[in-house]
């Protein structure tokens, strides 16, 4: 039996801990979008907010018994509590991270109101951790439906590698739609996009981006080696920046769809709200591309 060296036993920690923010991101950005989330948490007791995030654990823990975002098999029992606790210290980490990129808990919020929001939104962020593994575990190969050309003298290299990039973009715009579906025709793009610096927008960008890469790259659902082998989008840069651009067009055709922009208003605001609708675009998009 071998030894794993510390570098490997961090690497695989890394990632794990990526493989729980991915699946708390998938799971708590739609609630993230929420008007009525950020009214009651603000307005929430603290006994209540205890006892949520009581409960927040115990299914957290139950959930552990089967799934996690780990990808061991077997638990001790002392070994799913502790993962459990992991996981809805991970879900309030990333919950507050958006909290705060969005605005919504700022410098001058008040701390009441701050805790109350950032237990209510960490719910769906913890259940996402716990179950990152099931949901965002990629398929294997063999089990990917494919079109069968006709004739094999019409298969090369450059139209597998084309046809593996256009089945990339689909799951990129796909997943997409799923996530940001949802979000587009609501009041809280236009209310958020409203509420952010134009410097603020970088951040979300950057958050967006960073988060499609840690999901496809960095979080160990997928065979590194093998998405670099396959499709014309070699490079882990260039696969992030084109999905980031399938979902920022996505998101526009969104909004126009749900008469949230029009060609009367400023070009700004068409910016704003497309990066707004972006971030929850991109990471649909990027569940979408580990799942293909």
């Amino acid at each position: 039996m071998t030894e794993r060296s510390p570098e490997n036993i961090w690497t695989l920690e890394v990632q794990a801990l990526l493989r729980g923010a991915a699946g708390g991101f998938l799971f708590g950005v739609p609630l993230l979008y929420t008007v009525e989330v950020w009214t009651i948490g603000s307005a929430t007791g603290a006994w209540w907010l205890l006892a949520v995030l009581a409960v927040t654990v115990l299914v957290a823990w139950l959930l552990t018994q089967v799934e996690g975002f780990r990808k061991t098999l077997s638990l001790h029992p002392l070994e799913a509590v502790m993962e459990s606790i992991e996981a809805v210290g991970i879900g309030v980490v990333c919950a507050a991270l958006a909290l705060v990129l969005l605005r919504r808990i700022t410098l001058a919020t008040p701390l009441s109101e701050a805790l109350g929001k950032l237990v209510f939104e960490a719910v769906p962020f913890s259940l996402g951790v716990a179950l990152a593994r099931s949901t965002l575990q990629g398929r294997p190969v063999r089990d990917r439906r494919t079109t069968a050309p006709m004739s094999r003298h019409f298969v090369s290299p450059t139209l597998a590698s084309v046809r593996d990039t256009l089945v990339d973009l689909d799951a990129t715009l796909i997943g997409a739609v799923l996530i940001a579906f949802s979000i587009a025709p609501t009041e809280e793009v236009p209310l958020l996009a409203a509420s952010l610096p134009p410097l603020w927008l970088l951040l979300i960008m950057g958050a967006s981006l960073g988060l499609s890469y840690a999901i496809v790259f960095a979080s160990g659902f997928t065979d590194r080696t093998e998405r670099l082998q396959r499709g014309l989008l070699l490079s882990p840069i260039t696969e992030t920046l084109i999905a980031y651009l399938v979902a920022l067009i996505i998101s526009v055709m969104m909004l126009v769809l749900f008469q949230q922009l029009n060609l009367t208003d400023p070009w700004q605001e068409w910016l704003s709200n497309t990066l707004v609708l972006g971030l929850p675009a991109s990471i649909g998009g990027a569940a979408g591309r580990i799942l293909i």
